[in-house]
């Protein structure tokens, strides 16, 4: 690919328009795209005619650009974690039923977990977790049980770097945790986002035994029943686990 004045490639160019996106935000104007990905004005706006072409963008009247469905349709065809959901989906139905409360199932990306499915009803608690989103590791449930399950090497790299600007969390507060969620099957989280929630979240292995996602619930911390929701948790990543078998490709 040719690269720009500045050194970066038309693919570079590209992600950083379409990454600029801020999460739920479905449009923008195309001046504030520019300035976003950080590119001329005359440059975001020839990429985002010729991704428009191909259906990734749509660009309105008077500058308005919005993401594609072609887009979206590439990529929940092809996502890598469609039989994920697809398997975790009855599970965490059934655990609604009974919580009436909300459910999700995120993956390990980096130091981050990120959200790939979530469940929620009216006058459930509210959930930071987010669809497509990311919550750091050591305030997110999921994501210290996905963390909890990672080799000691990851582990160590990801707490020598560990820093939280909030204040929530020292870097021995996390490795109690992880230690913690090691040795009981389970992370729990009490009002670290929310002062009036508790989040508990449970490893999901596949058939070779690697741990591939997490599922977890946020629930009132007034009424968390910790002795009943941890076993249905556990039963239903060992049913969403049954169904993966050795879904990954290494």
């Amino acid at each position: 690919m040719a690269n720009s004045a500045s050194g970066d490639s038309v693919v570079d160019r590209v992600v950083r328009v379409i990454a600029a996106f801020p999460e739920g935000v479905t449009s923008l104007q195309l001046s504030d795209l520019a300035y976003r990905s950080g590119l001329p004005l005359s440059s975001a706006h020839r990429l985002v005619r010729q991704l428009s072409e191909h259906g990734l963008l749509e660009l309105g009247v008077g500058g308005n650009v919005r993401l594609g469905l072609r887009l979206w349709e590439l990529v929940n065809r092809n996502s890598p974690t469609l039989a994920l959901r697809q398997a975790a989906m009855p599970f965490m139905e059934d655990i609604q039923q009974v919580l009436n409360q909300n459910v999700n199932l995120a993956v390990l990306d980096g130091w981050e977990a990120l959200f790939v499915e979530r469940l929620s009803r009216r006058g459930s608690v509210a959930n930071r977790a987010r669809i497509a989103g990311r919550m750091p590791v050591h305030i997110s449930s999921a994501g210290l049980a996905l963390m909890s399950h990672q080799s000691r090497e990851m582990q160590a790299e990801y707490l020598e770097q560990f820093a939280d600007p909030a204040g929530r969390l020292t870097t021995d507060g996390v490795r109690h945790l992880l230690a913690e969620a090691a040795q009981q099957g389970y992370a729990q989280l009490a009002g670290i986002v929310d002062p009036d929630t508790w989040g508990i979240a449970v490893p999901v292995t596949d058939g070779k035994r690697r741990t591939v996602a997490a599922l977890g619930v946020v629930v009132p911390l007034a009424e968390m029943r910790l002795q009943a929701l941890v076993p249905a948790l556990q039963t239903a990543a060992r049913g969403i686990g049954r169904q993966l078998g050795g879904w990954r490709q290494d």
